[in-house]
Order: structure tokens, then C-alpha cells, then sequence
């Protein structure tokens, strides 16, 4: 007997779980919007480069595309629809309203969830390919535009919106900074 190419698995999707049985060569993505209709996640150049798909995985960015589903079990996964608390949008989404970090909005779901992933690993000292000094006891550098951009350059946009997008990622970062002082 040949063995089975499908598995039910249990995905842990913005707080709810889903259960569905899936080609073991089931991409995320496929499955996040062919299976479970959660069509936020865009599907872009599905070879990982251009981050249109891009989702949090236990936190930490994840390119949809190339994960594949059943490999996701047990993670918690965050898509762009469950990075708002409620009505109450995400400081990131705010500020990509408020500074029009968009423009045709295809590339902007990934951009988000990017974003996110990118003020808590600069809040956490993580370096980046600009960061001057990586010395841990030096702490998290300034979060410059030079280290918005090289934090952000796995995610592509088209329209050339980067000049806002960069300015709404400096303000959420800001935001959650003066939220942080504020809760101290």
C-alpha cells in the first residue's frame, strides 16, 4: 500500500483553530486562502521573494509561500486579519492609513505583518545588515530610515510607496515606544 499523501492537521490561525486535511504539499498560503478563505494573505511571486504573503509564525516573520502547511502545526499563526485587537486597528495599520504607506494595497497586508515583526526584533536588539554596532550590550540602535529599509527589503511594492511606508513603520515604532513608557 502506497502511503498516504494528505494528513489532517490543526492550525492555530489568529487565535481559533482550524482543522483540515491538506496535501502534505500544501503551501500555507494555498491553504490560509484556498482552504480557509482567509484571502488577506496575498498571493504575490510564490517563490518567496516579494513577501506580498508574508505572516507571523510564533511572532516572527514567515514568508507563506514557501511554509509548507502541515509543517505549520502548532505554531501560532498571525495573518493580516488578526493583527487588529477588535475594532481597534494595530498601531502599524494606523499609521499606514494615516501616512498612505499604500497605495494599490496588493503588497500592504505583508507589509503589515513585516512591519510588526520589525519593531519587536529592533526592540529586542536585534541587528540588522546596517546596524553599526551589534555588540549586545549596546542595545537596540537608533531605528533609523537606512535600518527601516534593510529590516523591510524582503517586502516588495510596486507602486513605490516606500517613502510612506518607511514614515508609518518610524511612527508605529514610536507609538508602541511611548505606549511601553506610558505602561512603566
Amino acid at each position: 500500500m502506497a502511503p498516504s499523501t494528505s494528513s489532517a492537521i490543526t492550525l492555530n490561525i489568529n487565535g481559533e483553530k482550524f482543522t483540515l486535511t491538506v496535501d502534505h504539499r500544501t503551501t500555507l498560503l494555498d491553504a490560509l486562502r484556498e482552504r480557509l478563505d482567509l484571502t488577506g494573505t496575498k498571493k504575490g511571486c510564490d517563490q518567496g521573494q516579494c513577501g506580498a504573503c508574508t505572516v507571523l509564525l510564533d511572532g516572527r516573520r514567515a514568508v507563506s509561500c514557501l511554509q509548507l502547511a502541515v509543517a505549520a502545526e502548532g505554531r501560532e499563526i498571525t495573518t493580516i486579519e488578526g493583527v487588529a485587537e477588535g475594532e481597534r486597528l494595530h498601531p502599524v495599520q494606523q499609521a499606514f492609513l494615516d501616512l498612505d504607506g499604500f497605495q494599490c494595497g496588493y503588497c500592504t497586508p505583508g507589509q503589515i505583518c513585516s512591519a510588526v515583526a520589525v519593531i519587536q526584533e529592533h526592540a529586542a536588539g536585534w541587528p540588522s545588515a546596517v546596524t553599526d554596532d551589534v555588540r549586545p550590550e549596546a542595545g537596540p540602535p537608533p531605528l533609523t530610515d537606512d535600518e527601516i529599509r534593510e529590516r523591510m527589503s524582503g517586502n516588495l511594492c510596486r507602486c513605490g510607496a516606500y517613502v510612506s511606508i518607511v514614515q508609518a513603520v518610524a511612527r508605529a515604532a514610536a507609538s508602541e515606544e511611548q505606549d511601553k513608557g506610558a505602561a512603566a
